[in-house]
């Protein structure tokens, strides 16, 4: 199985450290991508981070994951609760998918406590801030070893 992973993020995710610090910190995109580069090289693992608004892209992207062999860790954002596409996309990946999210969203409005991610997801890391990345992509070495 390869040590590739692709790190997806979702929408308004290129907002992050500008919207709703108070939920989500004032980490920026580029940081949350410096911290997953760094933690999978001390892993061993080859790490590209990506993200956009537009679902037919993540999920292209997620097909490319397939093809390659790659692991996934995703923070879909808002697409994590709507969307059946992306779901379907995950599943046929046999390389490991960790969810990840920045905030609870357990503890968040009812609408966002529904994970069509998590439904297919070897593994979650939900509630832990930016450094929830770093545990996700602790989660894919560890299940790419066992």
């Amino acid at each position: 199985m390869s040590s590739s992973v692709l790190v997806l993020n979702g929408p308004n995710l290129n907002l992050l450290g500008r919207r709703d610090p108070e939920v989500y910190g004032t980490a920026t995109l580029a940081d949350v991508e410096a911290l997953c580069v760094a933690e999978g090289e001390r892993l061993g693992l080859r790490v590209e981070c990506r993200q956009s608004n537009h679902e037919g892209v993540l999920i292209d992207w997620i097909h490319e994951a397939f093809e390659s062999g790659a692991a996934v860790v995703g923070n879909f954002g808002a697409y994590t609760h709507t969307s059946i596409a992306i779901m379907d996309a995950l599943v046929v990946l046999t390389a490991p998918v960790v969810e990840v999210h920045i905030s609870d969203i357990h503890a968040r409005e009812e609408f966002r406590h529904l994970s069509y991610v998590g439904k297919v997801a070897d593994a979650a890391v939900i509630g832990k801030g930016v450094d929830g990345y770093a545990e996700a992509l602790r989660e894919v070495a560890r299940l790419l070893e066992g």
